[in-house]
């Protein structure tokens, strides 16, 4: 059984003619090499975990964010000859005693392992940066020699939807933020400040309204801008499923989108282009996230000393529905300040 593994696995101690006669015996069989088997023959698994994280009561696989750079991550990661390991994000079971990422990659054997929505502040998420399991972060700023990170150019993402607002005649801008303990959340609203700033407007804290990326946090947000004194003309909510909260919230306020409020999404998901008005919004490469992740983990098992330690991907506007030029009150055009 030495014999067979060496041949399948390439080693060089084996003769030609041997390796050739095992080789076409294990495609008659259709035989594979135990994965267990195979990770001590070679040295390293050929599985990698991956910790998807998105706060308590939230769905993750199924956010079609995450879908997307799961299907990007798998799709690399598969061409390389890997398998993924989806953790399990709650508590896990019998078996592992206190809950912690490194002891639960260990268990499994995993080559590496892609971070998305993870609290780097968690004791258990240090640990792990600590040893020697490589890492990635997806929207996650990872530090360490043996871990990199990938994000989409959130700030700028942002800077553009203020940017497009203010060149249709918008003054009165808000924002629906996402959550700010995630580089996500914090860089979006950066971006929204500086731009604001940099446009000749006033930042104003009532224009701000906190979410969580989800529907209902957007919804909230909404229903309290709308409340102000003197509301905003133009929202940009950072993520697309908080635009679509804000907009159920508009409509049932008998307003209309865009002529009373405009408003901006991130991420471009499915939905976007289907909410009436379809949405405009920050179009993320969702699945080059993925892909990117793949190919930093890949570098870093395969010891390549250029690997980046943190990659930012373009983002673009895709301008629908669900924003125009504005006329009247709180226009630019009229000249209002707030």
């Amino acid at each position: 059984m030495g014999t067979v593994s060496r041949a399948l696995n390439g080693y060089t101690d084996v003769s030609p003619e041997t390796r050739e006669r095992v080789v076409r015996l294990a495609e008659e069989l259709d035989y594979t090499p135990a994965a267990a088997a195979r990770t001590l023959v070679m040295e390293r698994s050929h599985v990698v975990g991956v910790f998807l994280e998105t706060g308590e009561g939230h769905p993750d696989v199924q956010h079609p964010f995450f879908h997307e750079v799961l299907g990007g991550l798998k799709d690399m990661l598969g061409a390389a000859g890997f398998d993924l390991l989806l953790f399990a994000s709650e508590q896990p079971g019998d078996g592992y005693g206190p809950h912690s990422y490194l002891k639960r990659a260990r268990h499994h054997g995993v080559a590496g392992t892609v971070l998305i929505g993870v609290d780097t502040r968690d004791p258990e998420v240090e640990r792990l940066l600590r040893s020697d399991v490589a890492c990635v972060g997806v929207d996650v700023e990872l530090t360490g020699r043996n871990n990199s990170s990938v994000m989409s150019d959130n700030v700028e993402g942002a800077a553009m939807a203020v940017r497009h607002l203010v060149e249709l005649g918008h003054s009165r801008i808000a924002t629906i933020t996402g959550l700010l303990d995630t580089c996500p959340g914090r860089d979006r609203l950066t971006g929204y400040r500086e731009e604001i700033q940099r446009q000749g407007l006033a930042y104003r804290d009532d224009y701000v309204a906190y979410g969580d990326y989800y529907v209902e946090s957007g919804a909230k947000g909404m229903n309290r801008l709308l409340a102000l004194r003197e509301p905003p003309t133009a929202v940009f909510a950072a993520a697309d499923l908080m635009a679509v909260g804000a907009l159920g919230v508009i409509a049932r306020g008998g307003l209309r989108v865009p002529d009373d409020v405009a408003l901006v999404g991130f991420d471009d998901i499915l939905l976007a282009g289907y909410t009436q008005p379809p949405l405009t919004t920050l179009r993320q490469d969702k699945q080059g996230l993925g892909a990117a992740a793949g190919e930093a983990l890949v570098g870093r098992l395969e010891g390549d000393g250029d690997a980046q330690a943190a990659a930012t991907l373009p983002v673009e506007l895709v301008v629908r529905g669900s924003t125009a030029v504005r006329e009247g009150p709180g226009s630019a055009r009229t000249g209002a300040m707030t």
